[in-house]
């Protein structure tokens, strides 16, 4: 029940739940038989909820949570350093300094087993409500008001160019710009719309300007080996900083607020810490704390 709210589709539950989907099916009609109502709305569009389906997921849901903290709460009195640690991230987080860190907390504590999670941002957060993480990361423009929550990592919002543009010297400084310094120079943009493409975009048009993009690209890779060839400036996460290893770009931080945001840890405020979450908590904060501003 909960799979199919969440993915909308009993298709798509049933390959994440690895059961056939006329098992599903199924299933739920059963459900249904039994309860003498209907959970779901189906069409061609997929599975929708229906009132009563809505009340009976949120059962579902509080259900899972309890079996989660159940299974947290034991673990402390298992013997030895064992366990698990599940956390639900967004490729944002991926892409920055936390498989580093986990790698290190796998060395640590090579009892705990670590389970990883890729997802959008309210998928992780729908798999934290459903007791299916033990956290959440992601980033702090996202509702976190139902969470208890604390940075796990600055991704800010840099300016790149070739070691021969005009923009060189100033980025070269190591202060951060305005975008409005540089929003005149050609860009090399990404074809598909992200986050921060239409983040720069809004940017562009409360600043009165259109972005000119000389040429676009797939992969944050290619923009910067674009922006090294010389088509023009790019823009990347400070998370994706590793991307310039071994290259001549030059890059500053953006100095407006909107270019400023963080990745935070999200935990369910009821949710008992056990043994491996609080060793994680700790590690996370003390190499955050050592990063360099």
């Amino acid at each position: 029940m909960v799979a199919v709210s969440r993915y909308g589709s009993i298709g798509r539950a049933a390959e994440r739940e690895n059961i056939a989907p006329s098992a599903v099916s199924r299933r739920i009609s059963e459900l249904e038989s039994r309860l003498g109502v209907a959970l779901f709305d189906r069409s061609l569009q997929g599975a929708k909820l229906t009132q009563a389906g809505e009340v009976y997921v949120d059962g579902c849901r509080e259900i899972l949570r309890h079996v989660a903290d159940l299974n947290t709460r034991m673990v402390d009195f298992a013997t030895g350093a064992r366990g698990s640690l599940r956390l639900a991230c967004t490729s944002s987080v991926l892409s920055g300094r936390l498989p580093e860190l986990l790698a290190t907390y796998a060395k640590l504590h090579p009892g705990i087993k670590l389970e990883i999670q890729e997802m959008s941002a309210s998928k992780a957060l729908s798999a934290l409500d459903d007791g299916q993480a033990d956290i959440a990361l992601v980033a702090d423009n996202n509702d976190l008001s139902r969470f208890e929550t604390e940075i796990f990592e600055d991704d800010n919002v840099l300016v790149l160019c070739a070691p021969d543009h005009e923009l060189a010297d100033t980025l070269s400084l190591g202060n951060m710009v305005a975008f409005q310094e540089v929003v005149e120079y050609e860009v090399v943009g990404i074809h598909h719309s992200g986050a921060l493409d239409r983040l720069l975009s809004v940017a562009a048009a409360n600043a009165g300007r259109t972005l000119g993009e000389r040429v676009n690209v797939e992969t944050f890779p290619s923009l910067v080996r674009m922006v090294e060839a010389g088509f023009g400036i790019g823009f990347l996460r400070s998370t994706s900083l590793h991307l310039l290893a071994g290259t001549d770009v030059v890059s500053a931080r953006l100095s407006d607020d909107w270019a400023h945001r963080s990745l935070v840890m999200a935990r369910r405020s009821s949710s008992p810490l056990s043994s491996p979450i609080r060793v994680f908590l700790a590690l996370a904060r003390k190499t955050y704390m050592a990063e360099p501003a």
